[in-house]
């Protein structure tokens, strides 16, 4: 069957809902399904209701709709939301506050009562603040609106020429609620779209003060290739790398992740950056840089929330080769050797990652490095990226790509991060992923 028109006509003003519904069911199916469409098409609530509204007079006879919200208010304070003939409605969504409110009178009554109910041949007191809507009906029926268990709308229709049967109160009670929770959600909807929005905007704003806490060049080192590749799993993340030029030369390679993802994490890793930035004594050994950062976040950030940092902090020195580094935690480096020397790992004392226990000491080790040699620093989103089988790309992976490697840094990079989103194959990352690349010059 094909739709139904949507300027239906069923009803006549000497019938009522009652009389529809012993219309033929072919006729009532295809007006219902039609209005189900165009409800379903709807936006906006304030144009939804409207629709159903229209579309309900043709079924159900009345001269008069009111529509009241107690939302907000104490007894016996009741918000006109709608009338049947306003030459101006208001979006009582957008508008809420500008629409009247009634102090007390026999619709504050009604929407209190919290019960559907018929009156006829009711009579209101000259001063009843109800007036204005129901002066000169003969017959009311309130449809309460219910949310939670409370009647926090509620939709009271008058004639003034014939009585409302009690027949017709079981269905529209049942319809009007329906249609009540429907705009609701549609409500909601607007809502959460809105916020998500609100969020989205934050949390870009959040992005962008991360990422300008981050080197915005790279190191001029004479006789080092330095490369970073940096991409966080949402907006905001909590990867770290920075880069200190010291005295004599040296160069001081810092890489962390903070445990988590997102918005939390950025907020730690900007005070890892804060705190690392206001040490002012001598840097050398590296342990002496962590010790600081360490005591610090754990004393005053972290303690207590089970949040903590891996980092790995090196300096480097060019006229020696040395690599003096100290590590909490994080991955150790992997470490290419040049002219067939053994390749391997970085690797140095056990130690708690920062913000764990504030009086954790740090312990130093030495590397040394030679023309050609190169060194990969990497946080796990690298190597626990994970494939559609769930499989992780790993460090035998990541180790071949480096064995493999005969050009610069950057291109290392690039190789790397390609062969990671192949093997994801191109799923965005479920964690940030950062990497380091120096190779010594020949």
């Amino acid at each position: 069957m094909g739709d139904a028109p949507s300027n239906l006509s069923l009803m006549t003003d000497d019938e009522s809902f009652v009389e529809w519904s012993h219309r033929p069911w072919r006729e009532r199916l295809a007006f219902v399904e039609q209005m189900m469409r165009d409800i379903s098409r709807q936006t906006d609530p304030e144009e939804m209701v409207r629709m159903y509204a229209g579309r309900m007079r043709q079924i159900t006879y009345s001269q008069q709709r009111v529509s009241l919200s107690r939302r907000d208010l104490e007894h016996p304070l009741v918000r006109v939301t709608r009338t049947e003939n306003s030459a101006n409605p208001l979006n009582p969504w957008k508008y809420r506050d500008r629409l009247p409110v009634l102090n007390g009178g026999l619709l504050s009554e009604l929407i209190y009562a919290e019960k559907p109910v018929i009156l006829n041949d009711f009579v209101l007191d000259k001063d009843d603040p109800s007036a204005t809507y129901l002066a000169g009906l003969k017959s009311i029926c309130a449809i309460p609106l219910f949310e939670q268990g409370q009647a926090m709308n509620m939709v009271v229709l008058g004639r003034r020429d014939r009585y409302f049967k009690e027949e017709f109160l079981p269905e529209q009670v049942w319809l009007s609620n329906l249609f009540g929770r429907a705009t609701a959600n549609l409500v909601l909807k607007e809502e959460l779209r809105v916020a998500y929005e609100r969020v989205d905007r934050e949390l870009k704003v959040v992005a962008d003060i991360q990422r300008s806490l981050l080197p915005a060049t790279l190191p001029d080192i004479p006789g080092l290739d330095v490369a970073a590749y940096y991409q966080t799993a949402k907006d905001a993340g909590g990867d770290y790398y920075d880069f200190f030029k010291l005295p004599g030369g040296k160069l001081g390679i810092l890489i962390a992740d903070v445990s988590g993802h997102g918005t939390p994490a950025a907020v730690v890793m900007a005070v890892t950056h804060s705190i690392a930035h206001t040490h002012d004594g001598d840097p050398d050994p590296p342990s002496k840089l962590l010790n600081f950062i360490n005591h610090h976040l754990a004393a005053r950030y972290t303690n207590g929330t089970g949040t903590f940092v891996t980092a790995f902090y090196g300096i480097y020195d060019p006229a020696t080769g040395l690599l003096r580094f100290a590590n909490a935690g994080h991955n150790p480096p992997r470490l290419k050797r040049a002219n067939g020397g053994p390749n391997g790992i970085v690797e140095g004392a056990a130690n708690l990652p920062l913000g764990i226990d504030p009086d954790e000491v740090y312990v130093d080790d030495v590397q040394s490095l030679t023309p050609g040699d190169i060194l990969v620093l990497y946080t796990d989103g690298i190597t626990e990226a994970r494939a559609p089988d769930n499989q992780l790309f790993g460090t035998e992976l990541l180790d071949e790509l480096i064995n493999q490697s005969e050009h610069s840094s950057q291109d290392l990079i690039d190789e790397t991060i390609l062969r990671v989103e192949r093997f994801t194959q191109y799923r965005p990352p479920t964690d940030d992923r950062t990497m380091l690349v120096l190779q010594v010059n020949p």
